[in-house]
């Protein structure tokens, strides 16, 4: 995922049960366990500005591979973390 993260290459997954797109822009830790905050490109969003991130456990994604497919960060992406004790890992940097 780090790898995603640095290069700005989209994922693609397995997630509850179906195929997920992801442009991975955050890892971080909860409580021991890995999560990504990532916007999914293929979501029907109703404007520009209703997309978000999402965050995903990372033990809850299988098969799990970089796609040759890049993609710019959300404007909107600010790093601020989802809950207060949360820990940043890595993220996308600015161009």
């Amino acid at each position: 995922m780090i790898e995603a993260i640095a290069k700005k290459r989209l994922v693609s997954a397995d997630y509850n049960g179906g195929e997920v797109v992801l442009a991975p822009h955050q890892l971080f830790s909860r409580r021991g366990e890995l999560f990504v905050s990532a916007f999914n490109p293929r979501k029907n969003w109703r404007s520009e500005e209703e997309r978000r991130l999402g965050h995903f456990k990372l033990a809850g994604l299988s098969n799990v591979a970089l796609t040759d497919t890049g993609f710019d960060a959300l404007p909107s992406f600010d790093r601020s973390l989802p809950h207060e004790f949360d820990e940043e890992l890595f993220y996308v940097a600015d161009e």
